[in-house]
């Protein structure tokens, strides 16, 4: 009798305890030039960042009502943002900036966003996702290396003046 409950014993200490349950979303083929970016997520504040696609060197970008060319070159990242915190965050998209080799900064170009039909401000809620893409108008010479992220005003930092960069390789 001891023997078979020392036995039942190990055995149930044997077993590995069960993973967290996920969501099986699959993989998503990239668009054409883009490359897939494979960059640990990063936090701002109560919002994580995932970036999860970069394309440079785009000449032109065409909406459902215009065509853009670019001064110099379009950068598009496509990212997700993630609420972390217990309550809402009014997330700005148009507020990240680009990193450019030499330490300059872009923002959002304002027009590819708009033709894009690229969101503005949102309320970003707890545990709510939202994926997008940004608009850069770059020089041709110059290369993106992180996103400087700004997760939106918390309790905490009422302000966000400190973004988070993340490098994009």
């Amino acid at each position: 009798m001891v023997v078979s409950l020392a036995l039942a014993v190990s055995a149930c200490a044997a077993e590995p305890a069960p993973g967290p349950v996920t969501y099986d979303l699959g993989a998503r083929p990239v668009r054409a030039g883009e490359q897939a970016l494979k960059v640990s997520p990063a936090r701002n504040g109560d919002t994580e960042f995932t970036l999860i696609g970069l394309t440079s060197a785009i000449p032109t970008i065409t909406g459902s009502h215009a065509e853009f060319n670019a001064k110099g070159k379009f950068t598009r990242i496509r990212l997700v943002v993630t609420g972390t915190g217990l309550s809402t965050v009014l997330f700005d998209a148009r507020r990240q900036q680009l990193v450019l080799d030499g330490g300059a900064v872009a923002d959002p170009d304002q027009q590819a966003m708009t033709i894009k039909r690229q969101p503005d401000k949102f309320d970003l809620g707890p545990t709510v996702r939202v994926e997008f893409d940004l608009y850069y108008d770059i020089a041709k010479d110059a290369k993106p290396v992180a996103l400087r992220a700004f997760g939106g005003p918390t309790l905490i930092d009422v302000k966000n003046l400190t973004g988070t960069d993340i490098k994009l390789a």
